[in-house]
């Protein structure tokens, strides 16, 4: 393949970079606190193009062009309930978290917030929320994997096997070396990287199209309801669609920057920063299917690997039209992507296994040097399970992120949101949060009840779930001083 030379030199200096990264943030990592959240050290843009790079995994540059060129507009109503769910997560969870879980004898998961929170001796609700990241959290790594094995598989025609080990190996690198704040550092050039791509590839597209009318006449020539917003939708598929957007105050690697950021004066320049950036990255998303549509109709002869998987109308508009070097930048990007968010979603993994089981019930006494050496063994535990998963080559990268976004939405999302707004919820309201939001979601699924997308059964029933029991109960004294003491905190520095 002509452009296997230039583009495998660009994916080995951009691998490189990330790896070299990963062990300059080793030499910053002391303890287990800087392992799992770099010391609480980040800083406003660090933060928010941290957050948004960990959020927008492969799906990105695979999956919503892929939906976007099958479907046409219709599709983009995930764009916008995903823009108008991250706003509102900024907007009331990510301060108050940082403040919360710092009052919450500074808790470095979202299990350990969870157990100081609601004062839960037991350690029932750790171990309960330990394992829905864990269970949700390998399915969505697994996503990743395939992301970045279609992304090898294609462009330099390894066989699916292959694939699958090369695109995850670079990413277990530096996350087992450097932990967070590698992870953190990398998805800020990732997150760079993403927007480049998406800004400058459907422009390109534009051009190579005939210009605006062209282009748009072409998409009406193919179908004229790809313009239709409205195609092919019920309100039911529209609310499911939107639907995603609630998945955000449950997703514990975007929840984990919040709670890294340096201080609750950080947030508001980081929502804005991040907020730009995610509204540019969708649109170019959406941008770069729409077009292709048009690009293919006049290029048949070119469109068979689209026609094959969808999904990989990036890759093939990048490899078409684009200088091999720049076609290795641009195809980079999605390798940015799939490894910004893995990496993020092994940590938590990985923090979930250190943190809230092994120093919690098996090593109380742990040196903080043996803590972050089973973190790192527990990075490769995880990846291991999620390349076993991701195996099958009939795996589609949407499909699995759905699941697992809809999992933590609906079991994390209503007991993180209420937990950081209430002060008289209960650790009884937690756990049934937890459970009902959990179970919802897979019976839901299993089930395919309404063609309605589980998230929102799990929310809402969650949320029922927790203002029920916690009005059975009351909270502790303690609980309800700590909550007005980070309250009070946060009203002064935000």
């Amino acid at each position: 393949m002509s452009v296997s030379n230039p583009t495998l030199i660009t994916f080995v200096i951009y691998i490189a970079a990330m790896v070299l990264i990963g062990f300059m943030a080793y030499r910053s990592t002391n303890n287990l606190s800087d392992y799992i959240l770099g010391g609480r050290s980040l800083g406003s843009v660090v933060t928010a193009l941290s957050a948004g790079a960990s959020d927008m995994s492969g799906w990105l540059l695979m999956g919503l062009p892929g939906a976007i060129y099958m479907s046409g507009l219709s599709e983009s109503w995930i764009a916008i309930g995903l823009i108008v769910g991250a706003y509102l997560n900024w907007l009331f969870v990510a301060g108050r978290l940082r403040v919360q879980t710092e009052h919450n004898g500074d808790a470095l998961t979202l299990p350990d917030y969870f157990s100081s929170r609601f004062e839960d001796k037991s350690g029932l609700l750790r171990i309960i929320s330990a394992v829905v990241i864990l269970v949700f959290f390998t399915i969505y790594c697994a996503s990743g994997i395939v992301a970045g094995a279609r992304l090898f598989e294609s462009t330099f025609g390894m066989s699916y096997e292959t694939a699958l080990w090369a695109g995850a190996a670079a990413t277990i690198a530096y996350t087992f070396v450097g932990g967070f704040l590698a992870v953190s550092w990398t998805d800020t050039v990732q997150a760079t990287l993403m927007i480049f791509a998406l800004i400058l590839t459907p422009i390109i597209v534009l051009l190579a199209t005939g210009g605006v009318d062209t282009t748009f006449l072409a998409i009406e020539a193919k179908n004229p309801d790809n313009f239709n917003m409205l195609k092919n939708t019920t309100f039911i598929g529209i609310i499911s669609l939107m639907g995603w957007g609630l998945g955000y105050f449950g997703q514990p690697h975007i929840l984990a920057r919040f709670m890294a950021a340096d201080s609750v004066k950080s947030i508001a320049k980081a929502r804005r920063i991040s907020m730009t950036w995610m509204i540019l990255c969708l649109g170019g998303t959406v941008a770069v299917g729409f077009f292709g549509i048009a690009y293919f109709s006049a290029h048949p002869e070119v469109a068979g690997p689209v026609t094959e998987n969808h999904e990989r109308v990036f890759i093939e508009l990048a490899k078409l039209l684009f200088n091999p070097w720049i076609a290795g930048v641009l195809l980079s990007a999605i390798l940015a992507a799939v490894m910004s968010t893995l990496s993020c979603q092994l940590l938590v993994c990985s923090s979930a296994l250190t943190e809230d089981f092994y120093k919690t019930f098996l090593r109380k006494n742990a040196s903080q040097v043996e803590l972050v050496w089973v973190g790192r063994l527990m990075v490769l535990l995880v990846a291991l399970i999620a390349i076993a998963m991701a195996a099958n080559p009939e795996n589609r990268v949407l499909g699995l992120v759905s699941y697992a976004w809809a999992g933590f939405g609906a079991a994390f999302g209503p007991v993180v949101l209420i937990s950081v707004i209430w002060k008289h919820m209960t650790r009884n309201g937690a756990l049934a949060g937890i459970l009902v939001g959990a179970i919802t979601v897979i019976v839901w699924k299993h089930f395919a009840l309404l063609g309605l997308y589980e998230i929102i059964p799990g929310f809402i029933f969650a949320s029922l779930a927790i203002y029920i029991v916690s009005k059975l109960g009351a909270p502790t004294a303690g609980m309800v001083e700590r909550f007005d003491a980070a309250e009070k905190d946060y009203n002064l520095n935000k």
